[in-house]
């Protein structure tokens, strides 16, 4: 038997040559008939794989690790982070990920739907779990022949509130409101109070920055400056900054919740760390305000509308957004091209008066 002691380790150590390969394993056990018995099975699937042509199984969670490993250092690794716990309570990660069917992936795309999410962000998640697929499958698992749902992507005008809906949306999201199912205000727990607060407090910085949901949800403090009424936004999609001026609002924002300051984040989650991707609370508000066909990232849609309709130009807003290309941000053309032909109905009206 091979089976060895290492002087730095108190486990036994499998180690053998097979076809020319050699073999480490720590069998992780000071029991040495243990560590031969791990041994007979590894030679066993070390054969298999060589010469019958089996594959290793690996459970989806372990698939998934490696695929999230593989991806840092790439400027979407924050968003991949951001939809972990969308994945983990959705998809039945404890499976072998030959065992997964396709009907885990319909189930996965009819629950979104369910919860409202937008066809972007549903395509999205399928995407990590292709990636995830395709990553086992490189590195010689055993991986399941899987038919991707299909999703029709909305051909519709741009989405963005009016100011009725926003004032509706933060009616909704007030912290103090009362409602069914909600306990008196005098009864709520500390942690439904805080969690209310924080979804109010986020939609604020949403509709006057414009930033995406991951950048102002997982914004540390350090990246705030009260004195100057400056937000410093690293936007890890684009790999680019942008640093942001505060309105009056975002400022009485920060400043109340600076008061009680005591994390690393502006908005953490229960355990005090970045709050991630926990937009529940802001989706059931759009819902109960009555806003269709809005999801989280009208707020974005939103901001740019505005600036746009109020004089600003495309490549002015493009910097606002921190879009990398110019043609992201020509979605909102056709507001401008609105501001530009009323200009011109304007001044052909004081130009007709006077020669009338």
């Amino acid at each position: 038997m091979s089976v060895v002691k290492r002087a730095n380790s108190k486990f036994w150590y499998i180690h053998f040559q097979f076809n020319g390969e050699t073999y480490i394993r720590s069998s992780r056990t000071t029991n040495k008939k243990v560590a031969e018995h791990m041994e007979v099975e590894l030679k066993a699937k070390v054969h298999s794989q060589k010469f019958l042509g089996k594959k290793e199984r690996v459970k989806f969670q372990t698939a998934f690790n490696h695929y999230k490993e593989s991806k840092k250092g790439i400027a979407s690794y924050a968003n991949l982070l951001a939809h972990e716990n969308v994945l983990r309570r959705l998809l039945p990660f404890n499976k072998y990920i030959d065992e997964f069917t396709s009907y885990d992936l319909e189930k996965f795309k009819r629950d979104r739907i369910a919860e409202g999410v937008g066809a972007e962000i549903i395509k999205y998640g399928l995407l990590l779990i292709r990636g995830t697929c395709k990553h086992a499958k490189k590195l010689g698992f055993l991986v399941a022949e899987l038919e991707f749902p299909q999703l029709k992507m909305p051909k519709s005008s741009l989405r963005y509130l009016s100011n009725g809906e926003e004032q509706r949306l933060l009616k909704e999201l007030d912290p103090k409101r009362e409602g069914q199912g909600l306990p008196n205000w005098a009864n709520r727990s500390d942690e439904l109070m805080r969690s209310m607060q924080d979804a109010h407090d986020l939609v604020i910085l949403l509709l006057d920055t414009g930033a995406r949901y991951s950048e102002i949800a997982n914004i540390a403090w350090e990246k705030i400056n009260l004195q100057e009424r400056t937000i410093n936004l690293w936007r890890s999609k684009v790999e680019n900054e942008t640093v942001l001026y505060m309105t009056d609002r975002v400022y009485a924002v920060l400043v109340r919740r600076a008061e009680n300051r005591n994390l690393k984040y502006v908005f953490t989650n229960r355990v005090g760390t970045a709050r991630g991707y926990c937009t529940q609370a802001i989706r059931k508000a759009i819902l109960r305000a009555g806003l269709q066909n809005c999801r989280v990232h009208t707020l974005r849609h939103t901001l740019a509308s505005r600036l746009i309709q109020n004089g600003m130009s495309v490549y002015e807003v493009r910097e606002i957004l921190g879009h990398s290309d110019i043609k992201t941000t020509m979605r909102y053309a056709h507001l401008e091209s609105r501001q530009v032909t009323s200009k011109a109905r304007d001044v052909i009206n004081r130009v007709n008066q006077r020669n009338g």
